[in-house]
């Protein structure tokens, strides 16, 4: 019998760069190494666990000598929560990486000629930038070594899932990443609901009361909670709902949703309001978005001005266009032209989102903007255009994966004289782009940084026709 070759180790290999998805790049004989974790000028010693043609992957065992560049993670949290991996790496450093990341995925993958990239748009508030968490409630919460060793039970955890593994929760206790009072509201409730009996959430077993707990906040000040139990218990849900009010009186909208599901998402769900209004409103330059339980909304709002503005600016609108806006969520940047536009048309497969749209819409006092829920590769058809008007610019903000080939042919055979691509992964823009390359020049590429300490990356490319 054939025994396969045991993997590599390998030891004082050099960090020297850090390439897509975050994932750091040592070099062994020549072949690259992707490694996390870890920061260009990190000395390691490493675990192949991949062997591909053209690159390894390998876990890091240790690092036997420390990066100059690197800095002390303010969260104690860090390197087993799943969230913040970058907090190691200095803010200017990590701009300086995803802007890279933007010039080698669209050079690399798309081979597009590009003008001069604009410098990145960094974030002046690198901490406590997100106007959504969600935490999981877990009847077992994530032990160190240490305590594993030491033979006690795994007590009950609120909190987020470790880094790599989703079936597994680190109990939080201060978040980095949400402004205050979020960090009150989770405590409070994981205090209250443990001292008083409350089950967590069993995910192997499907058992437990407490699911999860969604905080949301806008930059008005309005909050939202969101409790989801798994189990339907009227007197403990009332119990601890009634002490969710009396403690934070401040609450804009308190709901609440009972999840008997296998996945933790709400969409599917009844959403009660027990406190205050179902929603919660934000504001961006006069225009106000309502927020309900299950809006999509860009979660840094202090970035999302400035994304907004550079789609605004690229869009290069006089009044007399007509825009579609493909992918357009719950419509806010189709709002956001619409002063600008003679008509915007905004398609969204999800009806949810269409209808969120069209009330924010009404809520602004907006006549100009259309709201289609459809499938975009087959709504966007010579019919459309003859009932609405040929698109004269596309606006085009997919989901990770990308626009749909379909929906290139479409855009193709339209033939607008401008595109504006928001993208939240360069790889898949970059494959999209090069479709396109043949008809357009790019002219504009505005990278924005969305999610500091985190290697995503949000870029904006505008394109004209040839």
């Amino acid at each position: 019998m054939r025994h396969k070759k045991p993997l590599p180790r390998l030891d004082g290999l050099v960090v020297e760069s850090v390439g897509a998805e975050g994932k750091a790049i040592a070099r062994f004989e020549n072949r690259v190494i992707f490694v996390t974790m870890v920061i260009p000028g990190d000395v390691i010693d490493v675990q192949v666990t991949k062997k591909r043609h053209s690159y390894w992957e390998a876990n890091l065992i240790r690092i036997t000598s420390f990066s100059t560049d690197r800095q002390e993670p303010v969260c104690a949290h860090f390197g087993v929560c799943g969230g913040c991996k970058w907090q190691m790496l200095p803010y200017e450093l990590q701009l300086k990486y995803k802007a890279k990341q933007v010039t080698d995925q669209l050079t690399r993958i798309g081979r597009l000629v590009l003008p001069d990239i604009r410098p990145i748009l960094g974030a002046d508030h690198p901490e406590f930038y997100r106007n959504k968490m969600e935490y999981t409630f877990s009847n077992r919460r994530w032990l160190t070594r240490a305590e594993l060793d030491s033979g006690l039970p795994a007590p009950p955890a609120l909190g987020l899932h470790v880094r790599g593994l989703f079936d597994k929760v680190v109990n939080i206790d201060k978040c980095w990443l949400q402004p205050d009072p979020a960090n009150a509201i989770r405590d409070e409730v994981r205090r209250f609901t443990l001292e008083h009996g409350y089950t967590y959430f069993d995910l192997r077993n499907q058992s437990g009361l407490m699911r999860n707990l969604i905080i949301r906040c806008t930059s008005t000040g309005e909050w939202m909670v969101i409790v989801s139990f798994h189990e339907d218990e009227p007197e403990k849900r009332k119990i601890l709902m009634d002490h969710m009010v009396k403690s934070f009186p401040f609450l804009t909208s308190l709901v609440y949703v009972i999840n008997p599901k296998r996945n933790d998402t709400i969409n599917d769900l009844e959403v009660v309001t027990w406190y205050g209004r179902d929603h919660i409103v934000e504001e961006m330059e006069g225009l106000h978005f309502k927020i309900s339980p299950k809006s999509f909304f860009q979660t840094n709002t202090h970035q999302v001005h400035r994304l907004y503005n550079t789609v605004r600016e690229f869009a290069g609108l006089t009044g007399n266009e007509v825009v579609y806006d493909l992918y357009t969520g719950t419509g806010t940047i189709a709002q956001y032209l619409a002063g600008n536009a003679s008509k915007v048309i905004g398609i969204e497969y999800l009806p949810e989102a269409i209808e969120d749209a069209r009330i924010n819409a009404d809520f602004n006092g907006i006549g100009n903007t259309v709201f289609l829920v459809g499938d975009i590769k087959d709504a966007l058809s010579q019919a459309l255009f003859e009932e609405h008007g040929s698109p004269d610019v596309i606006v085009l903000d997919p989901p990770r994966a990308g626009v749909h080939e379909d929906v290139i042919t479409a855009i193709r055979n339209a033939r607008p004289g401008r595109i504006v691509y928001v993208s939240c992964n360069p790889a898949t823009q970059a494959r999209d782009l090069s479709q396109l390359s043949d008809l357009y020049t790019i002219t504009d590429v505005q990278p924005v940084d969305m999610f500091p300490h985190t290697h995503h990356v949000e870029n904006v490319v505008r394109l004209e026709i040839c």
